[in-house]
């Protein structure tokens, strides 16, 4: 079991930065890939990122390419997300997921076995 509290969230003006963190429980962390992803109000939930269990491979939505880094820290159980030079459209809930054993390139949800609860990101303009 896996639990996942995502934190980090918050009001920034367009062009601004945040910084989400995810926690995460139990001893299996470090051997998963760890996904973010967004839920817009009224759209789906959307891949934003991926990284695979030892930090070397990175994934991203093309939407957020050049402006987002995860990262993570397998001492401290925890995944990050650089958000830079935000947009009003980046405005979502904010998940972090831990991977399954079908893990590919992290942007399918059923690559991910356990969900945090999410962070709110407002962007204004």
């Amino acid at each position: 079991q896996v639990q996942l509290v995502e934190a980090g969230g918050g009001l920034v003006q367009a062009g601004g930065s945040l910084r989400l963190s995810c926690a995460a429980s139990g001893r299996t962390f470090s051997s998963r890939a760890m996904g973010w992803f967004r839920q817009a109000p009224g759209k789906e939930r959307e891949f934003v990122a991926a990284i695979r269990w030892n930090g070397l491979t990175t994934y991203y939505a093309d939407s957020v390419k050049g402006r987002f880094t995860i990262s993570r820290d397998n001492a401290k159980n925890t995944v990050y997300l650089q958000m830079n030079s935000l947009k009003p459209g980046d405005t979502a809930d904010y998940y972090c997921a831990a991977g399954s054993n079908r893990f590919a390139s992290g942007s399918r949800e059923l690559e991910y076995d356990y969900w945090g609860q999410g962070t709110q990101v407002t962007v204004s303009s």
